[in-house]
């Protein structure tokens, strides 16, 4: 391997005589071997990822026999820049002369591919379900102005405390509410975020009109083309590759000197030299996830223990990360706090789950109750269901691999560790057939045979909402801390300014931000779209406010 002296952030650094290690799964450390081959220049034999396997922090899997697992999905639309620069770069898997971004534009040109959600919220009502007119957002005047409020007040007044310290009871109840998908114990913080940051939506909550969706789910549409891409490149990756921990030299500034790790059960090591750069993805969304079955619950919350020793190792990094620089540098607190977000699982759990079925009238059903044919209703909640479950009926097929015949669809609950309104125990607790039931209960379909074939499979997610939980911006470090001289950090766990956590988005970003900057390129990521500094679109959000 060719090796060079040590670089300073912000200076050019040669291409050749760098090697990038990049430790850690998600789309974080795909993003930033897309830009280190294409915009640095890296040869790709010079990229190495270290995870512990193929789309760890959004997975999805299954066949029609077993049934289909959705891990995670997320929303996409215009404002998301840099994750449509990064997918303009990656060839289509079925048509390589396209791009991804391309293959996503001619398949939201299709007008029955486009959201337009006649029915987001469901209710129960004296004779069965009753479509909420979700336009009517519930607020009080008194609402309102606490929108305001938090919307004007700084960050730095909003820290460690929760939504519930800034609204009254009855905003929790509103429809506004409901279609946030926030918890009340969340961050306020984050929460003056989203209403920044996604301005733009609020005159079309109800709506979801202008959101992007992928021709199949985000693992096969997203995550699959750029692993296929970076190993057709040449990019080298390491999979299962467990328990890193990163050697510190002993110096004034954070620089990485080796690279500690267990792979197949043998210990090894990588040492870092000249102007080498090491890329931490901190924490995981996904880590200690349990799957259940048709006939058997997800399984219990594990303990914070448990995350440490988690196979997605992504807060074992962090914490040995954490830990192991106390000895060797005084930059310590620029390397955030784990502790604040992987400790408070009854905080950040959900529960989501797949339901795969061989027999159309669940489909017919659903848009005669909703008007909306698959992959036209987004996100339908179920307001006054205890464990307020919400559902995606896509359009099909879903995967890959989904024959005719077989629709597929999925759903979460933010409440999974409440009673049901049915089936009279804890989400948690259910078997993927229970949840059906319930499931079929609110929207008053008959429980008959017609579901004999069914599978639905539970798939517990204990810090799947980890990211907007209480924090003191000490909790987040920033991309690239101060004092480092070859270490940045990427994920949904570092700091990016002005910017709201959770969408694929901010995790690009961040692996844009740590690439251009290491290598010391004249390239910045796009700007962040900032809806609140158009006049025309804080006009609209307004008056959808108010009305």
């Amino acid at each position: 391997m060719a090796r060079g002296h040590a670089t300073q952030i912000g200076h050019l650094r040669q291409p050749e005589s760098t090697n990038a290690y990049l430790v850690g799964d998600g789309i974080a450390s795909l993003a930033a071997a897309v830009h280190f081959v294409h915009d640095a220049r890296v040869p790709p034999s010079q990229v190495h990822i270290l995870e512990s396997g193929p789309g760890e922090s959004l997975w999805s899997i299954g066949t029609p026999g077993c049934g289909y697992v959705v891990s995670a999905e997320q929303m996409l639309n215009f404002s998301c820049v840099c994750l449509y620069d990064l997918l303009s770069i990656v060839p289509s898997l079925n048509d390589p002369a396209k791009t991804v971004k391309q293959e996503i534009d001619e398949f939201n040109a299709v007008p029955g591919n486009r959201t337009y959600a006649n029915s987001r919220l469901i209710a129960t009502g004296t004779d069965g379900p009753q479509i909420v007119v979700a336009k009517e957002l519930g607020l009080r005047e008194k609402d309102t102005r606490d929108l305001f409020s938090i919307y004007r007040e700084s960050e730095k007044k909003l820290s460690s405390l929760k939504v519930t310290d800034c609204f009254e009871e009855e905003f929790f109840r509103t429809n506004f509410w409901c279609m946030f998908s926030f918890q009340p114990w969340h961050s306020a913080m984050e929460f003056r975020r989203y209403l920044h940051r996604f301005v733009l939506g609020l005159p079309r909550i109800n709506t979801l009109e202008r959101l992007d969706h992928t021709p199949y789910d985000q693992y096969d549409s997203i995550i699959l083309p750029i692993e296929t891409y970076l190993k057709a490149q040449g990019v080298n990756f390491k999979y299962d590759t467990g328990a890193v921990r990163l050697a510190f030299a002993e110096s004034s500034d954070i620089k990485v000197e080796g690279i500690h790790f267990s792979k197949d059960g043998d210990k090894e090591f990588i040492q870092v030299e000249g102007s080498d750069i090491v890329f931490l993805t901190l924490g995981s969304t996904t880590a200690c996830t349990s799957i259940g079955s048709n006939h058997s619950p997800s399984g219990p919350l594990p303990s914070a223990h448990d995350a440490l020793r988690a196979s997605n190792v992504g807060w074992s990094n962090w914490s040995s990360l954490f830990f192991s620089s106390l000895l060797n540098t005084p930059h310590v607190s620029q390397l955030g706090n784990p502790l604040s977000f992987y400790s408070r699982m009854t905080e950040s759990c959900s529960l989501w789950f797949t339901v795969t079925l061989e027999n159309p009238e669940f489909f017919k059903l659903f848009e005669e109750l909703t008007s909306n044919a698959p992959g036209r209703g987004g996100l339908t909640t179920l307001k006054d269901s205890s464990w307020l479950l919400s559902i995606v009926v896509p359009h099909q097929p879903y995967f890959l691999n989904q024959p005719d015949g077989v629709q597929v669809f999925w759903g979460y609950a933010l409440f999974p560790e409440k009673i049901g309104d049915r089936i009279r125990k804890p989400m948690f607790e259910c078997t993927g057939q229970e949840i059906f039931t319930e499931l079929l209960g609110h929207l008053n379909f008959p429980e008959d045979s017609s579901w004999r074939d069914s599978i639905t499979i539970p798939c517990m997610m204990p810090y799947a909402t980890s990211p907007l939980l209480t924090r003191t911006h000490e909790d987040r470090p920033q991309v690239i801390p101060k004092g480092s001289s070859n270490l940045a950090l990427l994920g949904q766990f570092v700091e990016i300014p002005e910017d709201g956590v959770f969408p694929l988005e901010y995790s690009v970003r961040g692996a844009q931000t740590a690439v251009f900057k290491m290598m010391g390129l004249q390239k910045q990521p796009k700007e962040i779209y900032k809806g609140d500094q158009n006049l025309k679109t804080l006009a609209k959000a307004l008056k959808a406010l108010l009305s």
